[in-house]
């Protein structure tokens, strides 16, 4: 009887350590390993982290699931290159504070973008994607403060002549066309990058579509939603970049057009006619507005370039 019950508790043991070290062997095959995959001064970049902003990408931009894991995990590094280049340089700022209701405002044009109604709406979204409100609400605080660092750089520098803006608008045809609008910017210093860099995106474009294109190679801060612009009147627009798309059709895109910071491509998603009782001065506002917003656009790719270029980037 003894003898019994000693090999019963034998098994017993037996059968209670066999199925610690499965579950050990199972967690292990199911925990993804850490890596260090990138160092940017003395901060670093895993392999989570990528795959984190990969998630976070695909909810901007549902686009992105057209595309090969591979392509998006290259996608995410780059944004999160951006991101912490820019994190570093507003941790010079003394104040780093944005308002809770600027970033509410920001939260809704996501929502809307992707197609959603509500906050609420937003928050099942993300949590179904096991996203975190607090992730997001961090990424957009870079995105503000950063925004605001240009804005009292270069405000000064913004050169706007009213007088003619005002005197064009009154001599404005009663129609105007609208373009719904994406954009793919890009950088290169020497002329043969630049033809290279062309072509590689043509032939994205062509295999991969234009959004997600934008996605991988646009240096701009659009590229999160796959270069989406949105409606943009053709008043709002210089006449430089007017003229490259005036005779595009739906669908179709601009060569590169040279602007400060870099090479702007822009493609006609779609053009609608707006008739109009023109009230200069509030045309004069978007217009303005408009403006300087370009202006501060290009201030920002200029000056992160010059910041990057500061920084140590150590690829493991």
């Amino acid at each position: 009887m003894i003898k019994k019950i000693s090999n019963n508790k034998t098994i017993y043991v037996l059968l209670v350590f066999l199925f610690l070290y499965l579950s050990l062997f199972s967690s292990k095959a199911d925990t993804t390993e850490i890596k260090i995959v990138l160092k940017i001064n003395n901060s670093i970049i895993t392999n989570i982290d990528i795959k984190n902003e990969a998630n976070y990408l695909r909810a901007l931009n549902p686009n992105l699931l057209n595309l090969e894991n591979k392509k998006i995990l290259q996608i995410a590094k780059n944004s999160l290159i951006r991101e912490k280049i820019k994190e570093i340089e507003i941790s010079k700022l003394d104040n780093q504070k944005i308002s809770a209701e600027y970033l509410e405002s920001v939260i809704k044009s996501i929502y809307i973008n992707i197609g959603l109604n509500s906050r609420e709406e937003f928050l099942s979204y993300i949590n179904n994607l096991n996203i975190e409100i607090l992730d997001i609400e961090s990424k957009l605080l870079i995105e503000a403060l950063w925004n605001r660092l240009i804005y009292k750089k270069f405000y000064s520098k913004i050169k706007i002549n009213e007088n003619k803006i005002r005197q064009d608008l009154k001599t404005n045809k009663q129609t105007s066309n609208a373009y719904f609008l994406y954009e793919i910017l890009f950088n290169a210093e020497e002329n043969e990058k630049i033809i290279q860099l062309h072509n590689s995106i043509k032939k994205s474009i062509e295999e991969n579509g234009f959004e997600n294109t934008a996605s991988m190679f646009s240096i701009s801060d659009s590229s999160k939603s796959g270069g989406r612009l949105g409606w943009i009147n053709e008043s709002a627009l210089n006449k430089k970049i007017l003229s490259q798309i005036l005779n595009l059709k739906k669908g179709e895109y601009s060569k590169p057009i040279t602007i400060p910071g870099g090479f702007l491509i822009l493609k006609i998603q779609d053009i609608k006619i707006i008739e109009k009782e023109i009230d200069v001065e509030k045309e004069l506002s978007n217009k303005i507005r408009a403006m300087k917003n370009e202006q501060l656009n290009q201030y920002s790719n200029i000056y992160f370039n010059k910041v990057k270029k500061e920084i140590s980037i150590d690829e493991k």
